[in-house]
């Protein structure tokens, strides 16, 4: 599975808890919006993440 930065948006607007984390990660890591998405990416989708299904099933209806 690869990180697509759109499908991550679509899926952060789609779940308020990840947009929270991605809130979180820009104020207390001082990390630019896109690194934030990218490091949400990794903690949240790849490697069988929580999000990991939702993340797929936005994938194919791209």
């Amino acid at each position: 599975m690869k990180y697509n930065k759109t499908t991550m948006l679509k899926l952060i607007n789609e779940h308020r808890e990840l947009h929270d984390e991605l809130k979180k990660l820009k104020s207390e890591m001082g990390l630019e919006k896109n690194f934030a998405v990218k490091a949400l990416y990794h903690s949240a989708v790849a490697e069988n993440g929580p999000y990991m299904k939702d993340y797929q099933d936005l994938e194919r209806l791209r």
